[in-house]
């Protein structure tokens, strides 16, 4: 029997994210664009991906889009699915023992309940930024340094700051009046992280955390916002290397099983 390519799209509202697998086991090519819904991210993602795989859209068996941004996808894609879905079915893959998926994300954090790979129960926050991967862009921007160096600074904090508005706006204007004061930049960003953390925290116990627990999403790369969440939840909590790419794999993963109920 020959082999089933399938193609995992995750268009995220900061991000487009793919994934090829191979009879759903083995991953074939990623590719990954820093823009996401409503720009040519996602159809830069798509050809990225398969000039990485050397492949053609006729090559693949089954696509299927997920993310904000799946309906922008409705000619290419053989069929959409819900965000939450393709995360548990991700987290799964890379996880198997996985109760607890919590994933920031640019514009939401969502915390799932997992029970034999299936998602049973949800929590989420995609009314306000406080906590997601938006909220640290701004406070990146105030401070005048990478997001992706907030982690590598925070660890460097001497002492505790509280930054306690959860709200953006006034997180910013507390992170000036910080600023104004002459407190260190790795002190802000600390409390930064511990403000994420527990404002995560509080959709986590609202649904009930059982370990394991995975973090997905972009800000999971983030270690200051790991390790304060860790010391909140009093848990460890398991990341991949693949963490931003957990919805199109999950995706690409149910793809296959589409294309091996295609066969039949």
């Amino acid at each position: 029997m020959s082999a089933i390519y399938t193609l995992g799209i995750d268009v995220g509202s900061t991000a487009s994210k793919c994934i090829i697998l191979k009879d759903g086991e083995e991953i074939v090519a990623k590719s990954l664009i820093d823009v996401g819904a409503g720009t040519s991210g996602p159809q830069r993602a798509i050809d990225t991906v398969l000039a990485n795989a050397d492949m053609t859209r006729e090559e693949m068996d089954f696509v299927l889009a997920t993310g904000y941004g799946r309906n922008s996808l409705m000619g290419l894609a053989d069929k959409q699915m819900s965000e939450l879905s393709c995360h548990a079915r991700g987290a799964s893959f890379l996880f198997p023992e996985v109760h607890t998926v919590i994933d920031i994300g640019g514009q939401d954090v969502k915390v799932l309940h997992i029970e034999n790979g299936t998602m049973t129960n949800f929590q989420m926050n995609d009314k306000c930024a406080a906590g997601t991967g938006r909220f640290l862009d701004v406070m990146a921007r105030v401070l005048e340094v990478k997001v992706e160096d907030l982690g590598r600074l925070g660890a460097m904090s001497q002492k505790t700051v509280g930054i306690s508005s959860t709200c953006t706006v006034f997180a910013e204007s507390e992170v000036i009046s910080q600023l104004s004061m002459g407190t260190d930049k790795c002190d802000i960003i600390n409390g930064i992280h511990r403000s994420v953390a527990s404002r995560v925290t509080g959709l986590v116990h609202r649904i009930g955390m059982v370990p394991e627990v995975v973090m997905t999403g972009g800000v999971a790369q983030n270690t200051g916002v790991v390790k304060a969440l860790e010391a909140e939840l009093d848990c460890p909590i398991h990341t991949s290397p693949l963490t931003q790419y957990n919805g199109a794999l999950g995706a690409a993963l149910f793809a296959w099983q589409a294309a091996c109920r295609k066969s039949r």
